[in-house]
């Protein structure tokens, strides 16, 4: 696990320079900051609007006595979208994009539900046998209040 964020952590970064490099160097400079600030802005403005609705929706869930577990996984994909939206990058405005994008959200948060399923497991306490059933009967020493 710690190898393959290593290279996350590596790859995007210089994927993102490559990028940068190619787009600015077709449109010019200007142009391609001016991409990245707009994009930020809008990004900013939609994860706004996305996160309120999934908390909306989370609230709404929990009203009904419902276990929110899809909505609290909307609402860490959406707080990962706003995360890589500011996060200066074409290729990660592209994932932040995708993941407000509700049918791709979905789909995302539909197989991070079976991923997770897999490797959560419940412990709850021991189930205690209370042992064979005594009887009431009149000889026994229990007394009735």
């Amino acid at each position: 696990m710690f190898f393959k964020l290593l290279l996350l952590f590596i790859l995007v970064p210089v994927a993102e320079l490559f990028l940068f490099i190619r787009i600015g160097a077709r449109i010019g400079l200007p142009a391609t900051l001016g991409i990245i600030l707009l994009t930020a802005l809008i990004g900013a403005a939609l994860t706004k609007s996305q996160g309120a609705r999934a908390l909306s929706s989370f609230r709404e869930a929990m009203a009904r006595g419902a276990l929110p577990h899809r909505e609290a996984l909307d609402g860490l994909l959406v707080l990962l979208a706003g995360a890589v939206l500011l996060t200066p990058g074409f290729l990660t405005d592209a994932v932040g994009f995708l993941l407000l994008f509700p049918p791709a959200r979905e789909a995302i948060r539909n197989r991070l539900a079976a991923y997770l399923k897999g490797r959560i497991q419940i412990i709850g306490p021991p189930s205690v046998d209370p042992g064979p059933a005594k009887r009431h009967d009149e000889d026994s020493d229990f007394i009735d209040i």
